[in-house]
């Protein structure tokens, strides 16, 4: 394993693991979202400039157009959360009581 696959590979698990154990805020959940899908982005552009295929060349572009529109949604339900509930904690959403 390359040191650059590793620092890629260590980037996507570091934003997983804190997706997974630090959800009290909406707002950090969003950010491991989009470390993670940066990481993926630059993972595949250098995958891609690696082979020099041009076959699947507009997927990294693809991959970020979808990665701006996770976060705009994410950053639509942040402001709707904050405003309804007050605050962006995690533990005060509740979906019985909507």
């Amino acid at each position: 394993m390359t040191p650059l696959h590793f620092s890629f590979s260590s980037a996507f698990t570091l934003g997983l693991m804190g997706l997974a154990f630090h959800r009290t805020h909406l707002l950090s959940a969003l950010l491991c979202l989009e470390g993670m899908m940066l990481s993926l982005f630059i993972a595949l552009a250098l995958w891609m400039l690696q082979f020099e295929s041009t076959n699947f060349s507009t997927t990294p572009m693809l991959l970020l157009a979808f990665s701006a529109c996770e976060a705009s949604t994410g950053l639509a339900l942040l402001v709707a959360t904050a405003r309804t509930h007050g605050s962006d904690r995690l533990q005060n959403l509740n979906l019985l009581q909507c």
